[in-house]
């Protein structure tokens, strides 16, 4: 499989424990203290490290560290959106839409000289 897409495949995956790691506990620990939160997170950031190393080092064979952190930010909004509405039940907001037309922005300037 190409370096590209294995690096996206496994950004999503990291992305999806990371996220639960830093919002989740807004909602299913609410009531515990924070220390508790903070160590439950920390186990599963454990999944989203190591999902992400590996995704960094095979995405840098084929991309430079700016493309490698753009492309991340790109999934973490993508998948942040969607976890944020459907999951702690926030609503959508004009705002996240104007914020993804800035990472498209983003992504054009990092991946120019590829499209060049």
């Amino acid at each position: 499989m190409q370096p590209t897409l294995i690096t996206i495949g496994l950004f999503c995956l990291s992305n999806i424990f990371m996220t639960f790691a830093w919002y989740g506990h807004l909602k299913s620990l609410s009531g515990k203290p924070w220390i508790i939160a903070a160590l439950v997170s920390w186990g599963i950031a454990l999944f989203e490290y190591l999902l992400q190393v590996p995704a960094n080092r095979i995405g840098y064979s084929v991309m430079n560290v700016g493309q490698l952190k753009i492309l991340q930010e790109v999934i973490t909004l993508s998948l942040f959106v969607p976890f944020s509405f459907y999951y702690l039940k926030e609503p959508l907001k004009l705002d996240y839409l104007w914020a993804g037309l800035c990472m498209l922005g983003a992504v054009y300037f990092i991946f120019r000289s590829k499209f060049a």
